[in-house]
């Protein structure tokens, strides 16, 4: 790791909270002084969230959360050159992973879980139905060889097919993966109280696996999309080739930026007939603020900083 990099902590833990604004305070005020940015998600089912600082800060981050009584975090770190997040914004939500509104006990009834190393193995079998859980346009981006796809929008969408779709094969040997693992969490727990019985899920998530598995040995094809301004990862979690279309939010492969509809920061051929002319006007306006901003050396959050502009 090199001094200079960010530090990005991907972490959750399903834990019952009590009194969530005095977490929110205490990871606001520590974040604020660290200058660490990202997205912190906390609910009375436990937290969720994705920031980034340098590695000092890190250490110290994650140290306060297990003096918070955090203890059982499943966290990942990877690093960066550039600060991935834009802000820093921490809330208060009803859940931690939006899914369904029944009561699940996620944090003692989940699917098993396949450690990396141990992954290929399971996929390989003739037996097991390999199922990607994330949404449709991550699926395109890359996924594990031979898996399937929902093909869902979102992932609330997921509850559905489970009801009205894998129901018939509750029996089976089903190994799930997203990108982290939480999705799966919640999907599993769901899943277990419908009378599913074999189910496997990758610990840690596409992210572990493509930190831990060599590429000579990797079943994953493609690109894994991230929440972040990175766009995507790909073995051992090296920056993506995608890039992010500011007006739909999108992932944008080289070809989609050769297109004659895509204008950086403001279309790509996804979105160029269905963005407002206002909306388009309003897109360059903020890239000519970004622009005026960097050339004056003044602050503006859509600014892609080094750590070295942090000092």
């Amino acid at each position: 790791m090199n001094n200079l990099n960010f530090t990005i902590i991907s972490f959750y833990q399903f834990r019952k909270l009590l009194n969530l604004n005095r977490y929110k305070i205490l990871l606001k005020e520590f974040c604020f002084f660290h200058k660490m940015r990202g997205t912190i998600l906390l609910a009375e089912e436990g937290i969720n969230g994705t920031i980034a600082g340098f590695s000092s800060s890190s250490a110290l981050f994650e140290k306060k959360l297990k003096s918070l009584g955090f203890d059982n975090l499943e966290l990942k770190y990877t690093y960066n050159k550039f600060m991935p997040f834009n802000r820093l914004k921490i809330k208060i939500k009803k859940s931690i992973i939006t899914f369904s509104l029944s009561k699940l006990d996620v944090e003692k009834n989940t699917a098993h879980h396949v450690s990396p190393k141990n992954w290929n193995k399971l996929i390989e079998s003739k037996n097991t139905l390999i199922l990607d859980i994330r949404n449709e346009f991550e699926y395109e981006l890359g996924t594990f060889k031979k898996s399937f796809s929902p093909k869902i929008k979102k992932f609330s969408d997921f509850k559905k097919y489970i009801d009205h779709k894998l129901y018939p094969n509750k029996f089976e040997n089903i190994a799930m993966f997203c990108t982290g693992g939480i999705r799966c969490e919640k999907a599993s727990s769901y899943m277990l109280s419908k009378g599913f019985k074999n189910l496997f899920q990758l610990k840690g998530g596409i992210l572990r696996y493509l930190k831990e598995v060599p590429k000579e040995k990797t079943k994953w094809k493609g690109e894994c999309f991230v929440f972040d301004n990175r766009v995507a990862v790909k073995n051992d979690l090296a920056i993506g080739t995608y890039k992010l279309c500011h007006g739909c939010r999108m992932p944008l492969s080289r070809k989609n930026r050769l297109s004659n509809k895509y204008e950086k920061g403001v279309t790509c051929p996804k979105c160029f007939d269905k963005i407002s002319n206002e909306k388009k006007k309003k897109l360059r306006e903020r890239n000519k603020q970004i622009h005026i901003a960097k050339k004056k050396g003044l602050y503006n959050p859509y600014i892609v900083y080094a750590s070295s502009d942090f000092f």
